[in-house]
């Protein structure tokens, strides 16, 4: 077959872009399912607790990854700035994953415990506070907004669906493990499981 004939008929050139596509998409994503190291949590990482997914979803709505990134690259520049590179088995529970590429702020894939509950919740109110040079905004709004309970059954309901091992008695717990919580100690429950052995 010509490259002539291909070009002049559209149906023809349509099919086949669409079947180069596929082979190559099945090429390139079949694989992955098969790799244990991309569909196994990597030792120590777990689920997330009911409080610390509350705080993944406000960590996101918040539009934190546009400026965070939680992917250490193998690169020695950044190994030595944060810690070991990030392996796909860290991210099996992320649904979507937080990789990011775009680094305003530091990496956070190693900030778990790296500072107290306490640090986290000044620097989130006014990061100047803390970090002088930062530009990062202020969420003083955290600490006023309860989070709701009655939305975390159904969030690790859909979760289950997707492959996160989720328990009825989890399920069933949910609503109790975040009530009386405020955003702000969900999203620093979050931030302070971030790159820790077991953190759920």
């Amino acid at each position: 077959m010509s490259h002539e004939v291909v070009e002049k008929n559209v149906g023809l050139l349509a099919i086949l872009v669409i079947l180069v596509i596929s082979v190559g998409g099945l090429v390139e994503i079949v694989p992955l399912f098969f790799l244990t190291e991309t569909t196994t949590p990597a030792p120590g990482v777990h689920k997330y607790s009911a409080l610390r997914l509350e705080g993944r979803d406000i960590y996101i709505r918040e539009g934190c990854y546009n400026c965070h990134s939680q992917m250490i690259r193998p690169f020695r520049a950044e190994t030595e700035r944060y810690g070991r590179y990030s392996l796909a088995g860290e991210s099996v529970y992320d649904h979507p994953f937080q990789f990011g590429s775009k680094r305003t702020g530091p990496d956070l894939a190693r900030v778990g415990g790296r500072y107290s509950d306490e640090w986290h919740r000044i620097h989130l109110v006014n990061p100047r506070d803390l970090v002088p040079e930062s530009n990062m905004p202020g969420f003083p709004w955290l600490e006023m907004n309860a989070v709701d309970p009655s939305v975390t059954p159904t969030k690790m309901e859909r979760l289950r669906l997707v492959g996160v091992p989720y328990t009825d008695e989890d399920i069933t717990g949910a609503s109790a493990a975040v009530e009386g919580k405020t955003e702000m100690d969900a999203l620093i429950a979050y931030l302070q499981g971030l790159g820790t052995a077991g953190g759920g």
